[in-house]
C-alpha cells in the first residue's frame, strides 16, 4: 500500500515538474516574440562580413530595415555588398588586428550616428586557423590567433561602447560552443573561452547602462572554418615544420588518418543551414527580450553543451574514444 501511494506521489510529481518547464518554454516563446520599433533609425555594426555568418547577417539585417554597417577585410567584400543591397547599407574596411582600423572605423561610425548612437555591434570576425595538437604548435601560432578572435573583440568592443551606452543597445559576441568545452588542440577553444570570459564580465559592467550583452555559440557549420581542404593543408604545413622527434611520436600515417577523418565526419557533422545562426544573431539584435546565450545546432544543443557540464571523466572518455592514436601512445 505504501509502495504504491509512494508511486503515485512520484507520478504526479514528475508531471507537475514537466508542467512547469512546458509552461516556461511557452511563455519564454510568447515573451521573445516582441520586436523593436524604429528599425529604420538603428545602426548596427557587424564585422567579418566578408563571408560566412557576417555577410549573411548584414544582407538580412538591411532588409529588415536597419542600418548596417558592415565591415569587410577586402575590397571585393564591400563593392558586392553594396551592389546587392540597398542605400541604408554603409560598408568600411576593417582589420581587427590593427587599432588605429579600429579607430577609424569608430570615427566613421561615430559621424554617422551621431546623438542617436550605436544599436548594436556584432563582433563576428575570427579566424581557425593554425589548428593541431598543441605539441605541433609556437606560441606565435597562438598570439595570431588570439590577435583576431579575441583582442579583436575586446578591441572593436571598447571602441564603440560610449556610443552603444548611449543608445542603451547590445554587443552581440560570437564565440563557440568550444568556448565551453575544448575537443580539439589549439589556439581556437582558447581564443573563444576567452571571448566567452570578456563577454560575461562585460555583462555585468554594462547592466547599470541598460546595455544588452549577448553571446552566440554556434555548433559546426558549413564555413570557412569548417573548410576540410583549408584544414587539411593547415595540418600539411604545421607537420612539414615539425621536428623529427614530434613526428616519430605521432608516426608517418597521422596524417592520412586525419585526412580520412575529416573527410568522413566533419562533413557529415557541418549543418549547412547558416540561417540558424543569423537568425539568432537577428534576434539578439531586434528582440524586446533577447537571450543571454543563443547556441544555433543540434550538435551544440545535445551534444557539446551537455558534455561541457559532464563529469570530466566522462567527457574525457568520449573525446579519446574516437582520437586519432600517435603512433608512441602510452598504454
Amino acid at each position: 500500500m505504501c509502495l504504491r501511494i509512494c508511486r503515485t506521489m512520484l507520478g504526479a510529481m514528475w508531471m507537475y515538474v514537466l508542467a512547469l518547464v512546458v509552461l516556461y518554454y511557452v511563455v519564454r516563446w510568447f515573451r521573445e516574440l516582441e520586436r523593436v520599433q524604429d528599425r529604420g533609425s538603428k545602426y548596427v555594426y557587424i564585422t567579418g562580413c566578408d563571408s560566412g555568418f557576417g555577410n549573411l547577417l548584414a544582407r538580412h539585417l538591411d532588409k529588415c530595415g536597419f542600418c548596417v554597417v558592415a565591415a569587410c577585410f577586402t575590397e571585393k567584400g564591400e563593392e558586392e555588398l553594396r551592389k546587392s543591397c540597398s542605400s541604408r547599407m554603409s560598408t568600411i574596411h576593417l582589420d581587427v588586428r590593427k587599432q588605429e582600423s579600429i579607430d577609424k572605423a569608430t570615427a566613421f561610425i561615430k559621424e554617422l550616428v551621431g546623438q542617436k548612437g550605436l544599436w548594436a555591434v556584432v563582433n563576428n570576425a575570427g579566424v581557425s586557423l593554425p589548428s593541431a595538437p598543441c605539441d605541433w604548435l609556437s606560441l606565435e601560432d597562438y598570439k595570431s590567433m588570439l590577435t583576431v578572435n579575441l583582442d579583436g573583440v575586446i578591441g572593436v568592443t571598447l571602441s564603440v561602447i560610449p556610443l552603444i551606452k548611449k543608445a542603451r543597445g547590445r554587443v552581440v559576441n560570437v564565440a563557440s560552443v568550444f568556448g565551453r568545452i575544448s575537443p580539439v588542440g589549439g589556439p581556437y577553444c582558447v581564443s573563444k573561452h576567452g571571448v566567452e570570459s570578456f563577454n560575461d564580465s562585460l555583462r555585468i559592467s554594462m547592466h547599470p547602462f541598460g546595455v544588452k550583452v549577448l553571446c552566440i555559440e554556434p555548433g559546426f557549420f558549413k564555413t570557412g572554418v569548417t573548410d576540410t581542404d583549408l584544414i587539411l593543408r593547415n595540418v600539411q604545413m604545421l607537420w612539414e615544420r615539425l621536428p623529427k622527434e614530434t613526428k616519430d611520436d605521432y608516426g608517418d600515417e597521422y596524417l592520412s588518418k586525419v585526412e580520412t577523418m575529416l573527410n568522413k565526419k566533419l562533413s557529415k557533422m557541418s549543418d549547412g543551414d547558416l540561417m540558424k545562426v543569423v537568425s539568432c544573431m537577428e534576434h539578439a539584435i531586434s528582440a524586446v527580450h533577447p537571450r543571454t546565450r543563443y547556441s544555433p545546432g543540434w550538435d551544440a544543443k545535445f551534444f557539446w553543451l551537455p558534455l561541457s557540464y559532464a563529469p570530466t571523466c566522462i567527457s574525457d572518455y568520449l573525446l579519446l574514444k574516437d582520437i586519432i592514436k600517435p603512433a608512441k601512445m602510452v598504454d
